[in-house]
């Protein structure tokens, strides 16, 4: 497997960014479409339930993304569980506030595969593992989002 600098994203016009939207937390990951690669790049504090939109607007700055992936929680039967509704109104505020294209993918387990893999395979800490756990699940949506 090529290792690819995350960095080098940075600098092309073809780079995304992906989204793990919770309440209180939001995580971050940073993917180039040539490569087809995803790496977690932040965990974003939310304050009271609100986006820290300067931050957000401090990585749509810094990385020039081309379009926006963000996951969306459903219940396993489809329809909507309690915190869709404020997902579906995260991509709305993106889509408005930086004019990008913002794609929904199906987020189902992101986070449980993000801890599984953090906790039980790399023996992360519980408190690291509070830290990164997001950015991973971001990295994960926007990597099923690469690969479909």
């Amino acid at each position: 497997m090529v290792k690819v600098d995350p960095l080098a994203a940075k600098f092309s016009s073809d780079a995304y960014l992906g989204f793990d939207f919770g309440n209180k937390k939001i995580g971050v990951a940073v993917g180039h479409a040539d490569t087809g690669i995803a790496s977690p790049l932040q965990t974003i504090q939310s304050l009271n339930q609100v986006p820290d939109w300067h931050k957000i607007s401090q990585l749509i700055a810094e990385w020039r993304p081309i379009g926006l992936v963000v996951g969306i929680s459903r219940q396993s039967d489809g329809s909507d569980n309690v915190i869709t509704p404020r997902m579906q109104k995260f991509c709305r505020q993106l889509n408005g506030r930086y004019n990008l294209p913002v794609h929904q993918i199906d987020e189902t387990l992101t986070t449980f595969a993000a801890k599984q893999m953090l906790f039980d395979d790399l023996k992360v800490s519980a408190a690291k593992l509070w830290a990164v756990q997001d950015q991973l699940a971001a990295q994960i949506i926007l990597q099923s989002w690469f690969d479909k």
